[in-house]
């Protein structure tokens, strides 16, 4: 289905209103498939991490037939962007020249400042005479400004070989949205067939090994970018994101990965220091001066967003006792003092955290053998049926107490955790063992995978089967803070921040391996101003 309205309509109305009582969302609204992008900005436009004067942009740029992501060739040339208040670019407020060239895989990134807060800009760049697709982003308000209303697209785990990117053709579809939150897998290292649909690899990667070296942490990079579905939403809306793992390799810690083995593949830093590379290359997000990706974005007086870093400075992975050691950390000190004090300090109503991987506690200990299974390969638990996924804050239990701690002894409320990585849908409320007669100190919404697989896959089962929905039961009954879960769906989330409320509205796909997929709610579940305690929603938000 096809709107009346052409894109250029939507976003110039959309354009008109741009004051900073309401965050005015323009996004293109259409349910048709998009088109990749073509000739010498092949790989899209993006933009990132709004600031109220100022945003990021990126490109990619192919000045020759040569000069292949990952290639190292091609000339080094000059690349013009344009910032405009309109969409026909008759009203430009910046613009420049900058150069690109191999050392950086032609990729480019312009920090735009001098804008003025909560407006809507279209930007594009140029190159011999050409331009790129138009892009479409918008700053942040003021940091006192009145906000009545901020809706956010929240998306994870982004799997090439097991499915298409139809959740970020929904979202790039809405007009509603402000900006996406995706928290991390937004690609997968893994050679082809190595993690797939449940065994089918619906398109295969590139490089088709591995990724290890630069050049193949840039081929994967532009493989992701040549998604149209992909392109769409990163035109349509800024993004902010964070790493997870698979940016590097499965089960990443601060110093090596589950799915690195030295003795084969080197050693893990120069892989790291690859990874890396590309990533600050091909993503459209600020790094600090040290490499530091966890970093705070602040939207009016309603709502402050916290990005964490959950792999560079995390212990090694452990189990048994080891997860309760008050030395071992999946922040690090720093990144620890940095969070607490953000959050009681803050002055905004809503403290937003963007938490790649899952903070609520997860008892499987009762669970029967045939859900443990999967659960178990999907979170990577011991075969031994220990309880606890020691790749998330459960595996750091010191931690989540520290900082659970800390929120109850300042007297800081109004937390969300927005959370990626288990593939599944989830509803929390954050206790700890200690604290759990004595009510959540936050709340967690935690969004499934885009197309990764989930319980059903690994079981060779439809989806919304009677064996899902008894593990989903089983799970709340033996968690009474998991307030709800589904095991099965791929999509995505959305959601709304207003000063009364927070609310996440999930979405599920109607099958991840159908390029032109639907998409459906699901649930949705809220968290009141004052209170961390979750409450069930019983139709989709308006």
């Amino acid at each position: 289905m096809t709107n009346t309205l052409d894109r250029r309509t939507l976003l110039r109305v959309a354009g008109a209103t741009t004051g900073t009582a309401v965050l005015a969302g323009a996004v293109l609204a259409t349910t048709a498939p998009a088109h990749a992008a073509g000739g010498a900005f092949r790989h899209g436009v993006a933009s990132g991490d709004p600031l109220p004067d100022g945003i990021l942009l990126w490109t990619r740029l192919t000045p020759t037939d040569e000069a292949l992501p990952g290639s190292g060739k091609g000339p080094d040339v000059q690349v013009s962007w344009q910032v405009a208040t309109d969409p026909d670019f008759q009203d430009t407020t910046a613009g420049g020249v900058t150069s690109t060239g191999p050392g950086r895989d032609h990729t480019v990134k312009v920090e735009v400042t001098g804008l003025a807060p909560a407006t809507t800009y279209w930007y594009r760049f140029g190159y011999a005479g050409t331009w790129s697709t138009v892009g479409h982003t918008r700053t942040a308000p003021s940091p006192d400004a009145a906000v009545e209303r901020l809706r956010l697209g929240v998306v994870s785990c982004a799997n090439w070989e097991a499915g298409w990117f139809s959740a970020y053709r929904h979202l790039a579809a809405r007009d509603d949205l402000h900006l996406v939150v995706h928290l991390g897998d937004y690609l997968y290292e893994y050679g082809t067939g190595q993690f797939d649909a449940g065994g089918t690899v619906v398109r295969p990667v590139q490089p088709a090994h591995e990724t290890l070296t630069l050049a193949d942490y840039r081929v994967r990079h532009a493989l992701y970018k040549t998604d149209p579905d992909l392109q769409a939403l990163h035109a349509a809306v800024p993004w902010v994101i964070t790493w997870d793992d698979h940016e590097v390799a499965n089960d990443q810690w601060s110093g090596g990965a589950e799915n690195h083995t030295p003795g084969t593949e080197g050693d893990f830093a120069t892989r790291l220091a690859a990874a890396r590379q590309a990533y600050f290359e091909w993503m459209p997000v600020r790094a600090g001066a040290d490499g530091a990706i966890h970093r705070r974005l602040r939207f009016g007086q309603l709502a402050e967003l916290s990005m964490l870093d959950l792999r560079s400075y995390r212990s090694r992975q452990a189990s048994g006792t080891a997860v309760d050691d008050p030395a071992r950390t999946i922040t690090g000190d720093a990144q620890m003092a940095w969070l607490k004090a953000g959050l009681a300090g803050s002055t905004a109503r809503w403290k937003l955290v963007g938490n790649p991987v899952m903070m609520a506690r997860l008892n499987l200990g009762a669970l029967p053998a045939w859900l443990l299974g999967p659960l178990r390969e999907l979170l990577g638990i011991p075969e031994n049926g220990a309880a606890l996924n020691p790749d998330q804050w459960d595996g750091y239990n010191a931690d989540r107490n520290e900082l659970v701690d800390h929120l109850r002894a300042t007297g800081t409320r109004d937390v969300v955790f927005l959370t990626g990585d288990i593939h599944f849908s989830w509803a929390n409320e954050v206790t700890t063992r200690s604290t759990a007669l004595s009510g959540p100190a936050a709340a967690e919404f935690v969004v499934p995978s885009v197309t990764s697989d989930n319980v059903n896959d690994f079981l060779g089962l439809p989806a919304d089967n009677a064996l899902s929905a008894l593990g989903a039961t089983l799970i709340r009954s033996t968690n009474p803070h998991v307030r709800w879960t589904e095991l099965d769906g791929h999509g995505y989330g959305v959601v709304e921040v207003t000063p009364q409320h927070c609310r996440m509205d999930w979405y599920h796909l109607s099958e991840r391996t159908d390029p032109i997929s639907g998409s459906a709610w699901v649930a949705g579940w809220s968290v009141a101003t004052g209170s961390a305690r979750l409450r069930q929603e019983y139709g989709p938000m308006s």
